[in-house]
């Protein structure tokens, strides 16, 4: 089954250029073009990845994020921030929103594609299907729940992705650059300081005990340890 994709851009001419890209990838594409039509789209279709656009009319892309991520059940739900701002603190605002990657314009429609096919496997069901524990967290792959002591934490599918790699490699310390290839893909370019973005976000989601966990090594990189 083809992969939903909501395209959210004001910029009826870059949508329909997006949607025929995405449509000769073998993708079912939706299209808003404010924000009022992407929730609307998005509370009544089972919609796999949003590309948000950065500026909109009304609520800007950013804003949308939020209400995504702050809803359950869209709190997984994977965004691609689409955005012609290039300086470093513009895109780690969109990644902070809620955003799981972004891609400044101009962009290829080539790389877009390979963004979003990452993103959908990081969404995926993990090959390794067992629950694994460490510490106060347990996390199952095949329902993809995470719990803290009793709480259930629910988080996005990269800070997901990348709780499960740390949890089922503990007490190693990885760089951002292999943390990238091992969780991102070694194919896809994503800048390093988005890791640092994730490990923020992910520390966030956990019980502040259970954030401790996961640990900054200066000069080299994170690991998972007690």
């Amino acid at each position: 089954m083809a992969a939903k994709i909501l395209i959210v851009e004001d910029e009826i001419a870059v949508r329909e250029m997006l949607t025929f890209a995405l449509k000769n990838n073998g993708f079912e594409t939706f299209e808003a073009g404010n924000s009022e039509e992407a929730l609307n789209i998005v509370s009544k279709n089972n919609i796999n990845l949003v590309l948000l656009d950065w500026m909109l009319p009304g609520k800007a892309g950013v804003d949308i994020a939020i209400s995504l991520r702050s809803s359950i059940n869209t709190k997984e739900l994977p965004i691609i921030m689409l955005t012609a701002k290039s300086e470093e603190f513009d895109k780690i605002m969109g990644l902070e929103s809620g955003a799981d990657d972004y891609i400044t314009k101009p962009f290829s429609t080539k790389e877009l594609i390979a963004r979003i096919k990452a993103l959908l496997r990081r969404s995926a069901p993990q090959a390794n299907m067992e629950v694994v524990t460490f510490g106060s967290i347990n996390l199952n792959p095949m329902t993809h729940k995470v719990k803290d002591g009793d709480k259930n934490i629910i988080l996005g599918p990269t800070e997901f992705n990348l709780l499960h790699f740390f949890m089922t490699h503990p007490e190693r310390v990885y760089s951002r650059t292999q943390l990238l290839d091992f969780v991102w893909g070694a194919n896809v370019y994503v800048e390093e300081r988005t890791v640092d973005v994730h490990i923020l976000r992910l520390r966030k989601s956990l019980e502040s005990e259970a954030s401790k966990y996961i640990q900054t090594v200066r000069g080299a990189g994170y690991r998972l340890s007690k």
